[in-house]
């Protein structure tokens, strides 16, 4: 088994999968739509940036030199995701009467912490629109000169209809720009009846002396087009073609659509050879809407200070429930599926903990003369190929976690002595732990979740684990009663072991 040359993804353009081989190996270049800092960042975000977390994880561990390139919108992006409305910035500043781009560092700093939470590590880059408006500008101008683009009143529209001509406006989406056409000669919507097309959306835009954020240009003050950014910042750091575009399904229409057209009218490349889209997200089979009151947001699972929940669930117990669902797959919130994913992921963590403490006896220490059995050797190698292959099959993290249970069935068998080190090679053990560990830890970012005061709590469950072991020891059966019960008060159970006494978080 050769990983990176296995791994294959979905891409949303050729609507099939492919063999991911990067443009210049080992470099890859990575963009992810990142959000829109108006508000605070909502579970949906989360699930689309720790799935492409995952993707860059997973590349770096293979050993690609990964440039993840993930934005931040501060500017431009309207309240009807279009070319109508007041920017969503702005809204939020005038209703909290603070200055746009204070709103944008409280939601910025926001969305960092919840990122932290999740254990997901921060791009290579994360550019902003504000900070890239020369080169917005520039691509605005390149885009006219080309002749992909109109001015109107101040505005600037990239024109479809004639993109459309020598180009496949809608490849991505599948959209038809014929059916999109039809409904124009009835559109009333403000600012649109300076298209010539309804399906033309503006790259530059006016702004009328209310608009709080604005700047002079040589067709007058106004703003960007919220789809110019991405284009601008993704070419800037990764060239006019790269590997990978990410975001979530919303974004292939008009977004992503946009993004292609406008980098293709101005180098007249095909910016992106891999498009991945993760899909969204409901909760009790229903889509999360304030109007249903079924909207849920991190602080609130974390804490558990919501009605639709029975318990608090902590960051990496919801991350190892996202990847649960394969991301191109709707991910469906229940209280039910979220204990069950805390049982799994303390069932992981257990394993993980075992894996750490075993080493693989000198030939003095073991139990036996070695005696290889060629079916356990046999299943290690399977579950530890089958963890790859999940993964390398769309990143089907589902697949591979299920894989990782094997393995931590295996490691658990030798903590408990119902397998003997003497039945398999140190070989196989080696690549047991090592693969249960480096591809939970490093590829999925699963890890071990305490509280602050880590070092107080070990030694405090240490102190228990004597406590109890003494009183067995002594058969004071009151003792060990109340010992279990205050053990499991902060969620650990003793493990009554052949030869130790032994804890575990509770499962």
């Amino acid at each position: 088994m050769n990983p990176e040359k296995d791994l294959l993804i979905y891409n949303t353009l050729t609507r099939k999968r492919e063999k991911f081989e990067p443009l210049n190996a080992p470099f890859v270049g990575m963009y992810v739509c990142g959000p829109t800092v108006y508000n605070d960042v909502h579970l949906g975000n989360c699930r689309t940036f720790t799935f492409f977390d995952v993707v860059y994880r997973y590349l770096s561990y293979l050993g690609y030199k990964v440039r993840y390139v993930r934005n931040i919108t501060d500017v431009g992006h309207l309240t009807g995701d279009s070319d109508e409305g007041d920017d969503k910035i702005s809204k939020q500043a005038r209703l909290e009467q603070i200055e746009p781009m204070e709103v944008v560092q409280r939601y910025t700093n926001g969305f960092h912490d919840v990122m932290l939470e999740l254990g997901n590590i921060p791009p290579s880059i994360e550019p902003t629109a504000t900070g890239h408006l020369l080169e917005q500008i520039e691509m605005v101008q390149k885009i006219l000169k080309n002749g992909f683009a109109y001015e109107s009143n101040g505005s600037v529209y990239f024109d479809v209809v004639k993109y459309n001509e020598s180009h496949n406006y809608g490849k991505l989406s599948g959209r038809n720009i014929e059916e999109q056409l039809e409904g124009q000669g009835t559109r009333k919507l403000d600012g649109q009846e300076e298209k010539k097309n309804s399906v033309d959306f503006a790259i530059w835009k006016n702004a009328d002396p209310s608009h709080l954020m604005q700047w002079d240009t040589q067709w007058g003050k106004g703003f960007p087009g919220w789809h110019l950014e991405c284009s601008v910042m993704s070419t800037k750091y990764l060239g006019d073609e790269f590997d990978i575009h990410g975001g979530g399904m919303d974004l292939q229409f008009p977004h992503h659509e946009c993004e292609i057209a406008q980098a293709v009218a101005t180098t007249g490349k095909e910016p992106v050879k891999y498009w991945l889209h993760s899909n969204m997200l409901t909760m009790n089979g229903t889509k999360m809407s304030k109007s249903l009151g079924n909207v849920i947001m991190p602080d609130e699972l974390f804490t558990g200070n919501s009605e639709l929940l029975t318990e608090s669930y902590s960051p990496m117990v919801f991350r190892f429930f996202m990847f649960q669902t394969h991301y191109r797959s709707t991910m469906d919130i229940t209280d039910d599926a979220l204990k069950a994913a805390k049982k799994g992921y303390f069932k992981l963590m257990n394993g993980i903990k075992n894996a750490k403490n075993l080493e693989y006896p000198s030939e003095s220490e073991l139990n036996s003369e070695l005696s290889i059995e060629e079916k356990q050797e046999s299943d290690i190698q399977k579950s530890i190929t089958s963890v790859f292959r999940g993964i390398n099959d769309d990143f089907n993290t589902a697949k591979s976690i299920a894989a990782l249970f094997n393995l931590v069935k295996k490691i658990n068998m030798l903590h408990a002595g119902q397998l003997d080190f003497s039945q398999i090679s140190k070989e196989s053990f080696d690549k047991l732990k090592s693969t249960l560990i480096d591809f939970t830890e490093k590829v999925l970012g699963i890890k071990e979740e305490l509280p602050q005061g880590e070092k107080m709590l070990k030694e405090m469950i240490a102190t228990l684990v004597e406590m109890y072991k003494e009183a067995k020891e002594a058969r004071n059966y009151e003792k060990v009663d109340y010992l279990r019960s205050k053990a499991k008060e902060i969620g650990i159970v003793f493990k009554d072991m052949k030869d130790r006494i032994d804890w575990a978080y509770e499962e």
